[in-house]
């Protein structure tokens, strides 16, 4: 493995001397743009449990450290694609929760994020989203004509946790398939 790139930007040198850091496209280009101006990132959890496990601990920190270095962290919770349930790894289909239960998750995964993150209206405070704001406004057909058109299922097959089940013949819904499709459309 090669070293880490020598960064100017706060953010980014905190990382590479945390050992956090592995490979960017155009580190360069993010090093200069982060020594520069204000930059958001955000990352997404869904609503499965009413808290997070160890394997989160990394994306709150960088969160964190993101805010710690002046930028501007967004906690997006996936209150919409909790109700499809990520297929991602797992053998069976993940039981479907219902609405009072995501949101008393959504509830308690935002205490957590309160321990770490400050929230409010400041350049660089961090701010929550949850997805079910958008998507379950999603009407089905303007979807597909809109949004579908531009996925294609060949790649989509192609993907390690699609390509697990259609190879081990398990079990695998058109709801659970249209789960990366959503998750795609909260980047937009």
């Amino acid at each position: 493995m090669s070293p880490a790139p020598q960064f100017q930007s706060e953010f980014l040198r905190t990382f590479a001397a945390r050992g956090a850091y592995y490979q960017c496209s155009a580190d360069a280009d993010l090093d200069a743009l982060m020594g520069r101006e204000r930059v958001t990132g955000y990352i997404g959890f869904d609503a499965t449990a009413p808290s997070l496990h160890v394997g989160h601990a990394l994306q709150i920190m960088t969160l964190r450290r993101m805010q710690q270095a002046g930028h501007r962290p967004i906690v997006l919770i996936g209150g919409g694609t909790t109700k499809v349930g990520d297929p991602s790894f797992r053998n069976e289909a993940r039981p479907l929760l219902g609405d009072e239960q995501i949101d008393a998750n959504k509830a308690a995964i935002r205490k957590t994020f309160e321990r770490f993150l400050t929230f409010g209206d400041g350049p660089s405070d961090a701010i929550m989203v949850d997805n079910a704001d958008w998507l379950d406004r999603l009407e089905y057909i303007p979807f597909l004509r809109e949004i579908g058109r531009h996925f294609s299922i060949n790649r989509m097959l192609a993907m390690e946790s699609v390509k697990a089940k259609v190879e081990n013949d398990l079990p695998f819904s058109f709801l659970e398939f249209n789960y990366s499709i959503m998750q795609a459309y909260d980047f937009v």
